[in-house]
């Protein structure tokens, strides 16, 4: 069942920060499209994942046809501070959209998306081409904030283009933006290559409140070298935690799960170990959303089991999987 209360903290943004001083951090949940649904959010939550995202929602479907999208953006309790994020490229969109879900939802923030790289949000003029309209970007904002009580913060990239996260922070520097998230990469690098270290650190001349750093992060060595060489706040972690959700607990050296022996380079899990996760993954998904979801979990199957022995075959049978019996059956359990 999901429940609606309202996070005890208008800007919980700050609240975090200031919970993490003395050179700690905190680590989030990225937002990633048809990924990070309220089992998966749940289950990062689980091990530790300090704020979780929705999947990018958009404006225009909220208001033509917002059934699927609120449906899509329903949450547990458990899982604040939960954000949603948005895309768009209409203000008019955006206002409408905003009240909608600070009104039926009630999340504990709202974010916008300056950073996708899919052609099919670009042809929409929305996503990571927006950082090259000032104008339209600081509109979209605006109005965001205007029609919300709660924090706004956005996701963007490193580059877009010839703009670069920093002249977009400069533009969009009076308005209210209460933490950012820098994906370290360019737009026409998508989601590999190098991360850009220095920008995202000299995002601190031009951005005042919360930086998330994100970009690369696979284990504790690339999440350290993302802060020491940022500066940043926090830490987005999206590829990174697909098939390992437990990611955000191997950055928590002094509380080991009870699931696994600790080890100082990180946690090793045994393969029962992962299989009892992803079981109670799909469970979760089954539960939330029936065997549609069972269908759904197929890819985050085949995550868990990347690097397991015998892992291609257990891809080819997990690939086909209808009900969750299926799973237990694969799983020998």
């Amino acid at each position: 069942m999901f429940l609606h209360g309202i996070y005890n903290m208008k800007n919980f943004w700050e609240k975090l920060k200031n919970s993490t001083q003395g050179g700690q951090a905190f680590y989030v949940l990225a937002p990633m499209a048809g990924i990070t649904d309220s089992a998966f959010r749940q289950i990062c939550k689980e091990f530790g994942a300090d704020v979780v995202y929705s999947e990018m929602a958009s404006v225009t479907a909220l208001v033509y046809n917002p059934k699927p999208t609120l449906e899509m953006l329903e949450f547990s309790q458990k899982e604040r501070p939960y954000v949603v994020q948005l895309f768009g490229s209409n203000p008019d969109h955006f206002a409408q959209a905003v009240k909608l879900v600070t009104k039926k939802i009630k999340p504990d923030g709202i974010d916008i998306n300056f950073g996708c790289p899919v052609k099919k949000v670009a042809k929409q003029g929305a996503g990571a081409v927006l950082m090259n309209d000032f104008k339209l970007a600081h509109k979209i904002i605006e109005t965001t904030i205007k029609n919300t009580n709660l924090p706004v913060s956005i996701k963007c990239r490193s580059k877009v283009g010839e703009v670069d996260v920093l002249k977009f922070l400069d533009s969009v520097r009076d308005l209210d933006i209460k933490a950012v998230m820098i994906h370290g990469r360019t737009l026409a690098q998508g989601h590999s290559g190098s991360v850009d270290f220095e920008i995202i650190k000299k995002a601190r001349n031009y951005f005042d409140g919360v930086i998330i750093a994100n970009g690369g992060v696979k284990d504790c060595k690339s999440a350290e070298d993302l802060l020491g060489k940022t500066g940043a706040d926090g830490i987005g972690i999206g590829q990174g935690a697909l098939g390992r959700p437990w990611i955000f607990k191997e950055f928590r050296i002094s509380n080991p799960p009870a699931i696994a022996r600790h080890e100082r380079a990180g946690y090793e899990f045994r393969i029962d170990d992962i299989k009892i996760i992803a079981l109670k993954h799909a469970k979760l998904v089954y539960k939330l959303k029936g065997e549609q979801g069972v269908v759904e979990m197929r890819k985050h199957l085949c995550w868990y089991v990347s690097g397991l022995p015998n892992a291609s075959e257990i891809r080819r049978r997990l690939v086909k999987v209808k009900t969750v019996d299926e799973i237990q059956k694969i799983f020998n359990f």
